[in-house]
């Protein structure tokens, strides 16, 4: 599929094919060492399900105080998604990564060195603000690296890692809490392990490239052209940056730049809405709560502490299993259609659970085994249709020019969300049990099915540069209810 359309009343260049060839080596080795951010971001924030029970007993937090502990982290990941977005627009997105790099590390060894409760907080604090920077930059970055025709399967390698992520927490967590349970401080050594994926991160982005599309809008065309050369075939680099100027110039001449231009474009005010939305709704899945709180809920439904933190491993399995099924269909199926099916599948799931829960009285042996069968096919489906696709929409649907800001203020809303879910999740469960909680989940899960179905546009099969003429003028909402009209007579 080529790239076809209008470009300022002209007709729009059309792509050389993306043939095989060495580039596409090069372009796994960018997506490798970035998406270890995704890793960092995938073990901080899992990290917490297996530490948090030691930690409490040895600086003695309460219910409220480990709610802090917890949700600290995910507050100042909304503050970080929100600066980082800015940073790596003004700054680039490789320079933002390696900073980001920096307070993985310092963020981890204030944590495990923390003498007190309030200490303990300021790591998370650095924690958060590195994770939410990383949430937003380096799923850009790699969409702005990226062919158009596998945009997806590229960007979606984040999410994926991040996965990977809470699961080597959890399988960390169970290894280190069976071994060394009765250890004074073994929680700090869970917190250890993520200084290693950060050292790695901070050396290898010193010898990625930058996004190009980033140098095109600072003027630097010529260094946008040497690395697109490296991971593009041959002769596509040329007509591919030609494009990207195309675009850069007309926003320059339309004097579209900035966030006044922003509010006062109807389209771009309603593209930004529609990302702070999708943000929301993927948080209020609760998906972030079975991953932060995963082996409280499990011992609620009845298992004992140690077979919790266990059985706890089988959501982290099931959700890097989905991970890579969901990589396989990002550039064959519809962005929409994976969001529909996702929120149909969890919203489904998050009744099950409740009627079981109401169902299987506490004390009933198979009770603890079907919530978990539940929670597991509720982190499959997430994985497998909402996780992966939210983070490649979000890195795709905005205009370059506003691309750094709209993420950020998308995923700081996503983020914020998480974070009064984490505060409040075990507050939630204590007063209305799993039964309410899950019911409400569901309750939740359907306004969302509502607003992706008839709000969201779809946007594979085109590239960034196609997407952002369709955004700032409005078609990309009538061409998608062209081409879904289509596909159902089809």
């Amino acid at each position: 599929m080529t790239s076809s359309g209008t470009h300022g009343g002209a007709p729009r260049r059309t792509l050389p094919p993306l043939t095989a060839g060495p580039y596409r080596k090069r372009l796994g080795v960018v997506a490798l060492i970035a998406t270890f951010g995704g890793l960092l971001f995938g073990y901080d924030t899992g990290v917490i399900n297996g530490a948090l029970r030691p930690m409490s007993e040895e600086l003695g937090l309460t219910a409220f105080t480990e709610g802090v502990v917890t949700s600290s982290l995910v507050f100042a990941a909304a503050i970080g998604a929100l600066a980082g977005g800015r940073v790596a627009d003004a700054w680039g997105r490789r320079k933002t990564i390696i900073l980001l790099a920096v307070l993985f590390f310092a963020g981890a060894m204030v944590c495990v060195f923390t003498p007190s409760y309030e200490i303990l907080v300021l790591g998370r604090v650095l924690l958060g603000l590195a994770v939410g920077g990383a949430s937003g930059v380096v799923p850009v970055y790699l969409a702005e690296m990226a062919p158009y025709e596998i945009r997806g399967s590229l960007a979606g390698r984040n999410e994926l890692m991040i996965v990977i992520g809470q699961l080597a927490a959890f399988v960390v967590n169970a290894i280190i809490g069976t071994i060394w349970g009765d250890l004074p401080g073994v929680w700090r050594i869970m917190l250890a392990v993520c200084a290693l994926p950060a050292i790695a991160l901070f050396l290898g982005m010193l010898k990625m490239p930058e996004s190009p599309r980033w140098l095109v809008e600072k003027g630097r065309d010529e260094d946008a052209l040497l690395i697109l050369r490296t991971i593009r075939p041959e002769g596509r680099a040329e007509a591919e940056l030609a494009e990207v100027e195309d675009i850069a110039k007309e926003e320059r001449e339309a004097n579209t730049i900035g966030w006044r231009s922003i509010l006062s474009n109807k389209n771009l005010l309603r593209i930004l809405l529609i990302g702070i939305g999708i943000g929301i709704a993927q948080q209020l899945t609760g998906i972030n709560s079975i991953m932060y709180f995963g082996q409280t809920v499990l011992i609620e439904s009845g298992f004992s502490q140690s077979a919790a933190l266990i059985a706890n491993v089988a959501p982290g399995v099931i959700a890097v299993v989905g991970g890579i099924i969901a990589l396989a269909m990002m550039d064959r199926i519809n962005r929409r259609k994976t969001f529909i099916i996702g929120f149909t599948l969890t919203t489904t799931c998050h009744l099950l659970i409740g009627f079981a829960s109401m169902m299987l009285p506490v004390g009933n042996p198979i009770r603890p085994f079907v919530i978990l069968f539940l929670v597991v096919a509720f982190v499959g489906s997430m994985q497998t249709f909402l996780n992966i696709a939210v983070w490649v929409y979000l890195s795709e649907i905005f205009p370059l020019h506003m691309r750094g800001f709209a993420i950020g203020v998308s995923i700081f809303a996503l983020w914020v969300t998480n974070g009064f879910l984490s505060l409040y999740f075990l507050s939630l469960v204590e007063a209305v049990g799993i039964t309410g909680t899950f019911f409400l989940f569901a309750a939740v899960g359907a306004i969302a099915l509502v607003f992706v179905t008839t709000q969201a546009p779809e946007t594979r099969g085109q590239t960034l540069e196609a997407l952002e003429e369709n955004v700032t003028t409005g078609a990309i909402y009538t061409v998608s209810a062209k081409r879904e009209s289509a596909s159902t007579r089809s």
